[in-house]
């Protein structure tokens, strides 16, 4: 099975569109919550006035508003690219619990994919190795840019299938993503 022409579904267009939608709804959500926090603060405290609280507030909310403009047109100039998975490697690591309660084993898992003009990237997940036993050293993957994903060239042999928008796992037997309606590219 190569690479699917199903990327260019018009639903993943619809998923991006609503990706950035939320992500500029959410933006201006914090905006209006730190422009009413922050006048309530300058209203009932007595350690700042309500004009210097508001300003700081539509200041914050000018800042989300911002961040949430330019994370929704970060996905769209991504180019795609093909490579061939060189590497996998697991490390483990520990991490204070917290308040004198010991460690906690972790494990990092990476698998790292140069790409055509010799660059290597990485695809890492803290603690979940299903990603990591997905591609197997030698398999040939394209990146979507766009929707920076992975897609495998060859899966003849696999059981499982992330969507490519959402990443959500799904069976190699189903056709469109449960989560978000995307077709599956196989």
């Amino acid at each position: 099975m190569p690479y699917s022409n199903k990327i260019y579904d018009q639903s993943f267009d619809k998923y991006l569109r609503n990706t950035r939608n939320w992500k500029f709804q959410f933006s201006l959500i914090l905006a209006a919550l730190a422009i009413a926090g922050f006048s309530l603060y300058g209203a009932l405290s007595d350690e700042m006035d309500n004009p210097e609280a508001l300003q700081i507030g539509m200041g914050i909310g000018l800042l989300f508003i911002l961040i949430g403009f330019i994370s929704g047109k970060s996905t769209s100039n991504n180019r795609t690219w093909d490579g061939v998975v060189i590497d996998k490697k697991i490390k483990k690591t520990t991490k204070d619990i917290g308040y004198g309660d010991g460690k906690a084993e972790r494990y990092v898992f990476t698998v790292l994919i140069k790409s055509e003009n010799g660059k290597v990237h990485e695809i890492r997940d803290e603690d979940d190795e299903t990603v990591y036993n997905y591609y197997k050293i030698g398999d040939k993957v394209r990146h979507h840019g766009r929707l920076n994903t992975y897609e495998k060239f060859d899966k003849s042999g696999d059981t499982i299938i992330f969507c490519s928008a959402c990443a959500f796992l799904h069976d190699i037997h189903e056709d469109v993503c449960r989560n978000c309606g995307c077709p599956l590219l196989k």
